[in-house]
């Protein structure tokens, strides 16, 4: 068992001697000393868990020390004890960063809750969260093997998501058994979307919500309610970068939460673009063919989404009217910002934020920012932290004091990818890791979800024999020549375009400012 240190220091400590010894009870090391100097010296001698520190001294007042303790022991938590309740004494300790404030006279479980609360949370939330999971893995099990509807993946994929989230903040080292059961449910996914697929596909009234319905579904609706609708489209946004981003603009919206799925391959080009025209791609190439871009094109793919959202809304006889705008860095958003006022004209105002994208392509080609993002943690980290302090955050803010409705989305997730599965193709295949498309491709069909009627699934086929193969869980395609060194620079890497929970179950959020 941990002892943890205290010094508590109080120029009346002998009255105290009740409280010493329940907290050594308890198993606290306590010290003791009458004034502030006299705490500045064994702080400069030594390290405490915690310090207990009087205000009202003679000599070196508590706020005095308070000052000095922190220039020798930054981390130390701090718990002014005092017998005034003057709001400017609170203000200037609290000013000074303690960690507590306890009004004397005070009892011995008002100090035992302090101490817990400043010393031994994060080893409390650890123990209770691993606790919590420890009962909760079974019957996530159970639900992984009979989920049979997309609710109830979605259902799965939430609970699996809220425990990497809870174990990851508790530092817990129960994450590589989660990561086991995630590995498992994703598996489940896999054999649950090709089962499903291509009769979704045939008969789009029995799909779930996907891609092309998220206008018809989500948007046009608020637009008939008079609603001024912001559309913000953050590419690559997984849903727990989602729960993240909660975390930081949650206090400010009214939220309403739901997830749909991506359409395959879950990648800008075919994704994003069957957002914005409300058609699987296929019907985008034949229909509007002079804004549908082919794989083998060096041509960006997503030059067109402004004309196929102004297709939509033509094609469903609206007259709304629309702005696009793509941010690609901080400069574009806070320009951006300062138009929202004058923007609130338009019925519907469509963004596109690029960064989580960029980030993922930046992981993967610098050996810098994958040391950075090292993991899912650290990879939710560096977007929060994007979030927190860029203009984006400035958006939000604008936003929630709008009289308008956002309705916040992505195009697809990633997975992190570690599992190679070799696939032979022509030179004239797509270079995409998660998905690949040609008319001579080699690959263990058992390893693949293959689609060689790539029409009956609404995709193009620039080919007569053209086939779709799409990886699953953290499976990524690799080429036989040179395969260690290919396995080497794209393993542990995030990817996007196959079949993953990660991939496909993607946020669909609609907020209101609160104050608006």
């Amino acid at each position: 068992m941990t002892t943890y240190k205290l010094l508590w220091v109080d120029d009346e400590i002998e009255l105290l001697k009740a409280h010493i010894l329940f907290l050594e009870k308890k198993g606290y090391q306590v010290e003791t000393v009458t004034n502030g100097y006299d705490a500045l010296d064994r702080c400069a001698e030594e390290a405490f868990d915690l310090i207990l520190l009087d205000e009202n001294m003679p000599g070196l007042s508590g706020l005095e020390t308070l000052t000095r303790v922190k220039e020798l022991l930054p981390a130390t938590p701090v718990v002014m004890v005092t017998k005034s309740e003057e709001e400017h004494i609170m203000e200037q300790a609290i000013g000074a960063k303690i960690a507590d404030y306890l009004i004397k006279p005070v009892n011995p479980t008002q100090i035992l809750l302090t101490l817990k609360k400043n010393i031994q949370q994060k080893e409390i939330v650890t123990e209770h969260t691993q606790s919590g999971y420890q009962q909760e893995f079974s019957h996530l099990g159970m639900q992984i093997n009979d989920a049979s509807n997309i609710e109830e993946w979605k259902d799965v994929y939430k609970k699996l998501t809220y425990w990497e989230l809870q174990l990851s903040e508790a530092e817990s080292g129960m994450q590589e058994m989660l990561s086991m059961q995630r590995r498992e449910a994703n598996s489940e996914f896999a054999k649950f979307i090709r089962k499903n697929y291509m009769r979704w596909m045939e008969h789009p009234d029995e799909r779930p919500v996907m891609s092309p319905d998220i206008f018809k579904h989500t948007v046009f609706p608020l637009l008939d309610k008079g609603e001024k609708v912001f559309l913000i489209v953050i590419d690559n946004f997984r849903y727990d970068q989602w729960r993240v981003l909660l975390s930081e603009i949650g206090d400010a919206f009214s939220v309403e939460e739901n997830l749909y799925l991506s359409i395959l391959p879950t990648a800008t080009q075919y994704a994003r673009n069957a957002i914005f025209s409300g058609l699987m791609p296929n019907n985008i190439a034949k229909m509007f063919p002079e804004l549908w871009v082919d794989e083998d094109s060096e041509e960006g793919k997503n030059l067109n989404e402004e004309p196929l959202i102004k297709t939509q809304l033509d094609r469903y006889r609206r007259r709304n009217s629309f702005s696009y705008h793509k941010i690609n860095h901080s400069n574009a958003a806070e320009k951006f910002v300062q138009q929202i006022p004058q923007l609130q004209k338009n019925d519907l105002n469509v963004v596109v934020i690029n960064f989580i994208d960029m980030l993922s392509h930046a992981r993967t080609e610098s050996m810098m920012v994958r040391e950075l993002a090292n993991g899912e943690a650290a990879y939710r980290s560096i977007t929060q932290s994007w979030l927190r302090h860029s203009a984006v955050a400035a958006l939000f803010r604008t936003l929630a004091a709008q009289d308008c409705t956002v309705v916040l989305t992505t195009d697809h997730g990633s997975i992190r990818c570690y599992n190679p599965v070799k696939v032979i193709g022509d030179r004239n295949t797509n270079t995409n890791l998660r998905y690949k498309l040609g008319k001579n491709l080699s690959y263990n069909q058992k390893e693949v979800f293959e689609i060689k009627e790539p029409v009956r699934a609404g995709l193009p086929s620039p080919n007569l024999s053209t086939t779709y193969i799409f990886a699953q869980q953290d499976d990524f395609f690799a080429y036989p020549n040179n395969y260690n060194y290919y396995v080497q620079y794209y393993k542990d890497t995030f990817q996007h375009g196959g079949i993953s929970m990660e991939e496909m179950l993607i946020p669909l959020i609609t907020l209101k400012g609160k104050k608006r």
